[in-house]
């Protein structure tokens, strides 16, 4: 994060080491709206001071901010204080979290690059099945039809409903946000296809990648059929 030293950054990064403290920060990224402590702490099974407790300490660190809402939609007399609630931060912080994986852009322009000045073949489509060989390589020693848990390994932060077993898997953070801030069609085509590599070596029947660009999240959105996700 801009201002801050590395250790300091480390010293941040250490609030993400105790496991009921990552479980609850993972919670609230993967839901991408505003989480009640309340809420967070019935779906992790935790008594609500602690939750409390571990929340605010992420809010300390800097991976989690707040915000006032009544929950009831009331107004006025009698309808109570407003609730605290809790969002991921959209900061990063040098070490990368949420992660980044810029090697893993160089690997594939590198091997496009190559890939087109041998056989001729335009640079886009080059990129693009190169993303597809990587993200077959990635898929390597992972479970078959583990989508989800692949893409998280790989920095992506899935958010999905927990109580659905398919539908539409958003991506929370893009683990090349600098690069595709920049140079959008570029880096968002070769980010689908990987993950549309990903999805086939899984052998993830039916389970498709598509670009859905919307604001705060990932460019790609991956649907599922009941019973993939994993």
């Amino acid at each position: 994060m801009s201002g801050q030293s590395w250790g300091e950054d480390v010293a941040r990064l250490e609030a993400l080491v105790e496991p009921t403290r990552r479980r609850l920060y993972e919670y609230v990224a993967r839901r991408g709206e505003a989480v009640g402590r309340d809420e967070a702490a019935q779906e992790l099974g935790l008594p609500r001071h602690t939750g409390k407790f571990h929340l605010d300490r992420l809010v300390e660190a800097g991976f989690l901010t707040t915000e006032y809402r009544r929950l009831t939609g009331r107004t006025g007399p009698g309808a109570g204080r407003p609730a605290k609630l809790y969002r991921r931060a959209r900061a990063e912080i040098s070490i990368n979290v949420p992660a980044r994986r810029y090697v893993l852009v160089a690997e594939v322009l590198a091997e496009a690059v190559e890939q087109a000045g041998t056989s001729g073949e335009a640079l886009q489509p080059a990129v693009q099945e190169a993303a597809r060989a990587a993200g077959k390589r990635l898929a390597e020693d992972r479970p078959e039809g583990d989508v989800v848990g692949a893409l998280t390994a790989l920095g992506y932060e899935p958010r999905y409903d927990p109580h659905d077993s398919g539908g539409t898997v958003e991506l929370a953070n893009c683990p090349y946000q600098a690069l595709a801030a920049r140079h959008t069609a570029l880096v968002c085509g070769m980010n689908a296809a990987l993950i549309e590599g990903l999805l086939g070596a899984l052998q993830a029947e039916r389970a498709a990648s598509r670009l859905d660009p919307a604001p705060g999240r990932c460019c790609v959105v991956v649907d599922l059929p009941p019973a993939r996700i994993a």
